[in-house]
């Protein structure tokens, strides 16, 4: 048996009525929030699109797609840019609506437990745990992305 401890970097974000976990190096950048451009024919918790590095990004609601809330972008919203998993060279990134500054945090075995759920977990989600003191949700980022990109396709 190995003594070996797992260390990774992570990082907490609020969103309307829940906080996520997420390894800190899907994070690419985090922005204020801006308005996005809206999109015809999408899902009400794919918000539109915004501008970043020459990229037009999707934006998405987190709460809303996991159906924890209605979240509406405002004063002291902000955008994380997520790098996507799927390889697609034309779409490597979408973005996420968050409430407020990501923090930062260091995840070791010692410090998270998954939370007992009885398999009931919102859309998007792979787990609930306990961070320290914390609850939050690990949302399944490769199943958020190929969604993004099949309500893209069918808003087209």
């Amino acid at each position: 048996m190995s003594d070996i401890a797992y260390i990774i970097r992570g990082v907490l974000i609020q969103v309307a009525d829940a906080r996520l976990l997420l390894p800190n190096a899907t994070i690419a950048e985090v922005l204020s929030y801006a308005a996005p451009e809206p999109l015809a024919d999408a899902p009400d918790w794919l918000l539109g699109r915004i501008r970043w590095r020459g990229w037009q990004l999707p934006l998405m609601s987190f709460s809303r797609f996991a159906g924890i809330a209605e979240e509406e972008g405002g004063l002291g919203s902000k955008v994380i840019v997520l790098k996507a998993l799927g390889g697609n060279p034309r779409q490597p990134y979408f973005a996420m609506l968050t409430q407020g500054f990501p923090r930062l945090v260091t995840v070791t075995e010692s410090t998270l437990a998954t939370l007992d759920d009885d398999g009931a977990l919102p859309a998007g989600v792979l787990a609930r745990v306990r961070l320290n003191e914390n609850e939050a949700m690990v949302p399944d980022l490769a199943a958020l992305e190929q969604r993004v990109h099949a309500a893209l396709a069918a808003a087209a």
